[in-house]
């Protein structure tokens, strides 16, 4: 069944709902600005284990499903200072755009235009020479949010098990695309689901990455995401 909304009714959202009674009303949530980076001498000082940007920047089209802002790839770009960098996940070409304005040449594909990230022998053959210094990621939080109807698509795997096996191959291909300075960064988050319960997300993400032969290089960052639009 082809859903009409990128919305997964299965994504158990969580709202505040007021109480009907004033004495026992919770106020609503508040966001805490995080404190300014430290002095160091990073070539991106602010780019720290916890890391947030009130304006998420004139990248990719913030009406897409699940768009995030493009500063933290801007300032990855800049930390690592890759020659060129592969997005197998375009969506609204955030990534792209990114490295347009850096004068970065960036390899884009997408799902809706018939490419699948998940099948090695397509990812294979996309591959430069020297191989890619960056490769940028941002998979389906599995069926939080749906994004085509093709059968291929991460988020339309029926089950976590499925969703976690073609995730699988995904980063295992990835791994061979990297050069031999190479970086796969990944942005993934967990949500819970009405059925499954809480789906970590993150925790597959890294277990599989090692699985992968792939090393961490840099502590995680996470991504205070006031930012990130959802739908329309």
């Amino acid at each position: 069944m082809k859903s009409t909304s990128p919305i997964n009714p299965l994504y158990a959202a969580r709202h505040f709902r007021p109480s009907t009674s004033p004495a026992t009303q919770k106020p609503p949530s508040r966001y805490a600005r995080l404190p300014l980076p430290p002095r160091n001498a990073s070539l991106v000082p602010r780019l720290t284990s916890l890391y947030h940007f009130t304006n998420p920047g004139e990248y990719g089209d913030r009406r897409y499903p699940g768009n995030c802002g493009g500063n933290l790839i801007r300032d990855l770009l800049l930390y690592f200072r890759p020659r060129n960098v592969f997005d197998p996940m375009t969506g609204s070409g955030t990534c792209r755009d990114v490295c347009r304005e850096l004068s970065i040449p960036c390899l884009s594909r997408d799902i809706r235009e018939g490419f699948n990230a998940a099948d090695p022998d397509g990812l294979m053959g996309l591959n430069p020479d020297s191989g890619f210094d960056l490769i940028w990621a941002h998979p389906p939080y599995w069926r939080q949010k749906l994004y085509t109807s093709d059968p291929a698509d991460l988020s339309r795997a029926p089950t976590v098990e499925a969703f976690v096996a073609g995730y699988g191959a995904f980063i295992r291909t990835c791994a061979d695309l990297l050069s031999s300075r190479g970086k796969l960064v990944i942005l993934m988050g967990d949500y819970s689901d009405r059925q499954a319960g809480f789906v970590p997300l993150t925790y597959y993400t890294k277990h599989l990455a090692l699985e992968a032969g792939l090393l961490q290089s840099c502590t995680d960052i996470i991504r205070f995401s006031h930012g990130a639009s959802s739908s329309r």
